[in-house]
């Protein structure tokens, strides 16, 4: 698209044509997270601009639009026709954009006298955010129209429900049209997840139906670039398991989404936080924030993000002690080659070193880029440790563990609702919500209210309360608790090689816990309809094969499958996420991708259980 929607040619020593890129916010949130601005600079995008800021003609430059195709933005392009901004107008509409709108735009280019510079218009079908190689989400923008909460409302209206899916539709056909292949479809019955099934099958069924504008058939899929066997795509409904989104975690992406502030792969943090307070009546230092792209060029990045905690914070120790050796032979080399006339040795050392200090001086980019990224997890991860310590957040995480396990505990529970020092309010409402989520059976009412009272006193609020036992009193009736495994978490001692390092991550009084591995609900799902397992749980799952003829709900196909999808309608996690990547590493040959409406950390998805809860 950036190449004016030809494939850029490879080795040719010719500068990129110039242009500039005008994007909507929800162009901004999809490109953001893939590209950085040096790799546009790269591709000729000079100026990357938002549709609807003020914007001067700058008339003999091709304009590249990225937008989705509504009205006010159908208006504006309009206007910019107009106004002659630009040389060449390309317009990339994100999904497909009606014929009554390209209508519009055909006559204010006419109007504009404008209709030659109109040189392309594209359905880019792109409406999904990319987060990682094997992670998407629906939007950023407007994500609450799509939230747990807009689904589950008790007072919710037929069309806003119809509203709601479709829009869910709209991003998962973009998403299998780009993704170039045509799924078998599995979910649940008779929850959302059921509603955005029948949805996308048919709008699938439609677009295959139609041999001609099929978007995939024929040229217009980039034939034998996606030609692997059809993916599986799972469906399933955020209430299948509302611990894990509520779960304190203990892995390093997940622990940056739950207590720092994290969207579309980039931290925002404020510098200065921690320091000592100021004196009274001074004026308070002015904060600055901070922020940090955690991409995939990111090479810590990649092999860290799903590792349990302690590991990363030795990871990091290691990074800086052998970048500090490689930093110091530049030094003594530069030293060396100052000593000529002096030492005798200094002059036979002059030949093999001015080798050596070539090679040093040629790699310091690579050494400043690492010392960079050594400074990002730096950062990050003492930030994250603040949070782990003055919360006791390893505390909360070894508890949820073991309740979620139906292991022993080795304290109660209202020990911890009452113990001042340990966590917030909000950390309190979570471990209790998974408590009272994963209990076999409910806590009597004389226990409850006991509960209630030591979770006032904490200053929690107790909507999120109210909902979740509607919900369970719901679930009850509909089917057997989630089971979350039997996996239990060792404490290894305390981080006794980390306290002898002199690291700077001083992690005295944070237990070192060791995960090991165990399914959530979603991942064992997934590992039964994908390894073709006869199971209770999946076993009623609806089948939808968008292909066939007649819709048939009978399962033809009895290979196993090694692609799948699993979607998470109503919102996810970095939690469920990780531990679907652990799965797959486990498979040999399997590729699984995660998606979900929306993903939440557990303070904006207890938000949402409040909001649901307020009588």
């Amino acid at each position: 698209m950036l190449n004016f929607n030809a494939p850029p040619l490879k080795n040719t020593a010719a500068e990129p044509v110039w242009k500039v890129l005008i994007y909507d916010r929800f162009g901004q949130d999809i490109i953001s997270p893939l590209l950085s601005v040096k790799e546009l600079r790269d591709m000729g995008i000079t100026l990357h601009l938002l549709l609807h800021s003020d914007r001067d003609p700058i008339p003999d430059v091709p304009a590249i639009y990225f937008v989705m195709p509504t009205e006010e933005n159908i208006d504006r392009i309009c206007q910019d026709l107009r106004n002659q901004l630009y040389e060449s107008y390309y317009l990339n509409f994100i999904s497909a954009i009606s014929r009554s709108k390209l209508e519009d735009i055909a006559s204010a280019a006419l109007a504009a006298n404008a209709v030659t510079q109109v040189t392309k218009v594209f359905d880019q079908y792109l409406n999904f955010i990319t987060l990682e190689d094997d992670m998407f989400i629906l939007c950023h923008q407007n994500k609450e129209l799509i939230s747990y909460h807009a689904i589950n409302r008790a007072d919710i209206q037929d069309t806003d429900m119809e509203a709601i899916m479709d829009t869910i539709v709209d991003s998962l056909f973009c998403f299998f049209v780009t993704l170039g292949a045509v799924p078998i479809i599995r979910c649940p019955r008779g929850n959302a997840a059921e509603m955005v099934a029948v949805k996308l099958d048919k709008k699938l069924r439609e677009n295959l139906r139609d041999a001609r504008n099929s978007l995939f058939t024929g040229d217009s899929m980039t034939a034998g670039q996606f030609s692997f066997q059809r993916p599986l795509f799972v469906l399933v409904d955020r209430n299948v398991d509302m611990a894990t989104p509520l779960h304190h975690t203990w892995t390093y992406q997940a622990l940056i989404h739950d207590v720092l502030d994290f969207h579309l792969n980039r931290v925002v943090m404020e510098e200065g936080m921690g320091v000592e307070p100021s004196p009274a009546g001074a004026r308070p230092k002015k904060k600055s924030r901070k922020t940090y792209d955690l991409t995939a060029a990111d090479k810590f990045w990649q092999k860290h993000k799903g590792s349990p905690f302690p590991e990363v914070a030795e990871s990091v120790q290691e990074e800086l002690d052998t970048y500090r050796a490689q930093e110091d032979e530049v030094k003594r080399l530069k030293s060396i080659m100052g000593l000529e006339g002096e030492d005798e040795g200094a002059i036979s050392m002059l030949s093999d070193n001015t080798a050596k200090l070539t090679s040093a001086v040629s790699s310091l980019p690579e050494l400043l880029e690492k010392k960079r990224l050594i400074d990002l997890h730096t950062n990050v991860a003492t930030a994250v440790l603040d949070h782990i310590k003055s919360r006791k957040l390893d505390v909360y995480f070894e508890f949820e563990e073991k309740l979620m396990s139906k292991s022993t505990l080795d304290k109660s529970l209202l020990d911890i609702i009452s113990d001042p020092d340990a966590g917030t309010p909000e950390d309190k409402m979570r471990l209790f919500l998974i408590y009272y989520i994963t209990a076999q059976q409910a806590p009597s009412e004389s226990d409850l209210e006991q509960y209630k009272k030591a979770l006032l006193d904490a200053g929690c609020d107790l909507s999120p309360l109210n909902y979740i036992k509607q919900w369970k009193a719901f679930t009850k009736m509909a089917a057997t608790p989630a089971n979350y495994g039997n996996s239990g978490v060792k404490p290894m001692g305390l981080f006794s090689r980390v306290m002898n390092t002199g690291s700077q991550f001083v992690m005295e009084g944070v237990k070192n816990l060791v995960l090991k591995q165990h399914n959530l609900p979603v991942t064992r799902i997934l590992d039964n309809l994908m390894e073709m397992k006869s199971h209770p749980e999946t076993d009623d799952y609806r089948y939808f094969d968008p292909k066939m003829l007649r819709g048939s709900e009978r399962y033809e196909n009895k290979s196993k499958l090694s692609s799948a999808i699993v979607f998470v309608v109503g919102g996810g996690n970095f939690i469920e996420y990780q531990n679907l990547v652990d799965y797959t590493k486990s498979k040999q040959g399997k590729k699984v991708v995660y998606g979900c409406s929306e993903l939440f950390n557990a303070s904006q998805f207890i938000k949402q259980l409040s909001q649901l809860g307020q009588k």
